[in-house]
């Protein structure tokens, strides 16, 4: 009898643990649905949390920087349960350069900028991301990869995407963007395999990318500044690799700040003499959003050292992007100050205004050219699908704004341009 009484209290407490099994095994299907129907790989709560989902209501009360570039706001502001989501943009453009007689005459110049397409979605726990953009000047490929999400929330991407060095995802608030940008360290997108992971208040990424984003040294359409074959300067930059380190004091408060390390190493190969030479960078920054305003400041350092052969100067190295090329001084550094602020908006049509000012600097450490420097002051103004930049942009020796250089120019004059962007974004 005694035997009879354990069996069946035995088979009871088996049975309550299977009934727990199973319940905990609903539960974490009931999380990879929640996850699957966000298309984000995330929760909803933890969508609602990600820093780059700034065009949610819930987050129009803090200071952000990029505004209507990053592409994962349009994708995180959609709700609905489809595995692929599409997205995009159709902007204008108009300008007015004082340093251009034929430009002020006319008060300026109107025009097509740009047409965006967007794809990203999750089928399977097997994410997509892919931007595709057309302008008078090219038709490129500006991201396209895929990516798998790990338990731990870390994830792995494979493809074209956005390089992990520096203040992410942009250096800038406004539309023309900063000095970085153009000399290739700031929201560049190469092709290789990246790793990220979030542990608490530490972000961390490494990277491995096998060359730029198109396969083709050559190429001179392309999104952002890459090292081109043309003309005598024949390199090619390969076999890059990128780790950076962030740790946020104050996390999950109103009043964040992000502080960073980065660093990235090549190999620069010569197609004239069939060697190799190499490239290294580093850089600092503190990415501080606290109440509505965001403070952004960096530093970075790098180094061009190519084997060209007799008779080409080891003083630059020639870049390429927006269908033309262009030099930088090979040995430099960057600085950044950036500082916008986003106002409160209390019964207005208007959903979004953010206001900047941003500068950055090029010092070169090799040749004789004066110091490149780009100072924008701006606003980003966004009501529903509509998002416009109003910024009045000053450079001194930039690239672009007459006869500038990032390498040699002497250009000692500010010159200035009014540039007004208007986008419609889906």
């Amino acid at each position: 009898m005694t035997l009879l009484v354990a069996l069946q209290a035995q088979a009871e407490v088996d049975e309550v643990a299977l009934l727990k099994e199973q319940l905990e095994a609903l539960q974490q299907r009931l999380e990879d649905l929640e996850r699957r129907l966000d298309g984000s790989g995330r929760t909803p709560a933890q969508s609602m949390r990600t820093p780059e989902s700034r065009f949610e209501t819930e987050l129009l009360d803090q200071a952000v920087t990029g505004a209507e570039r990053v592409e994962e706001a349009q994708v995180a502001a959609i709700d609905e349960p489809a595995p692929i989501r599409f997205g995009g943009a159709l902007r204008f453009n108009h300008f007015l350069r004082e340093d251009v007689s034929d430009s002020r005459t006319r008060r300026g110049d109107s025009g097509f900028d740009l047409f965006r397409l967007n794809v990203d979605g999750e089928i399977r726990e097997i994410i997509l991301s892919a931007e595709y953009r057309y302008s008078p000047s090219m038709d490129v490929i500006r991201h396209g990869w895929i990516g798998y999400r790990f338990a731990d929330d870390s994830m792995v991407k494979l493809g074209i995407h956005r390089v992990p060095f520096g203040l992410l995802p942009f250096a800038s608030h406004n539309f023309w963007d900063g000095v970085p940008f153009y000399a290739g360290f700031s929201d560049n997108h190469d092709l290789g395999v990246a790793y990220q992971r979030s542990d608490g208040p530490w972000d961390f990424h490494l990277a491995f990318y096998k060359n730029e984003e198109l396969g083709s040294a050559g190429t001179l359409a392309r999104y952002a500044p890459d090292v081109v074959r043309q003309g005598e300067q024949q390199n090619e930059e390969i076999n890059r690799f990128n780790a950076r380190a962030a740790y946020t004091l104050g996390r999950d408060t109103g009043c964040e700040h992000e502080l960073g390390v980065s660093g990235q190493r090549a190999d620069l190969v010569n197609a004239t003499t069939d060697s190799r030479g190499n490239h290294w960078a580093l850089a600092g920054h503190l990415d501080s959003r606290c109440g509505r305003w965001n403070l952004q400041i960096q530093g970075i350092r790098y180094v061009y050292d190519p084997d060209n052969p007799a008779g080409v100067s080891n003083d630059s190295v020639r870049l390429g992007a927006f269908g033309t090329s262009f030099d930088l001084a090979a040995r430099g550094k960057l600085a950044v100050a950036n500082l916008a602020y986003n106002f409160a908006l209390r019964d207005s049509w208007l959903d979004q205004v953010i206001c900047y000012n941003n500068y950055s600097r090029l010092f070169k450490d090799v040749g004789a050219g004066r110091d490149s420097e780009l100072n924008t002051v701006g606003c980003g103004i966004g009501a529903g699908p509509l998002f416009a930049y109003v910024d009045l942009i000053f450079a001194r020796n930039m690239l672009f704004f007459g006869d500038g250089s990032m390498a040699d120019s002497d250009d000692d004059r500010w010159r200035g341009r009014l540039n007004i962007n208007l986008g419609y974004y889906w």
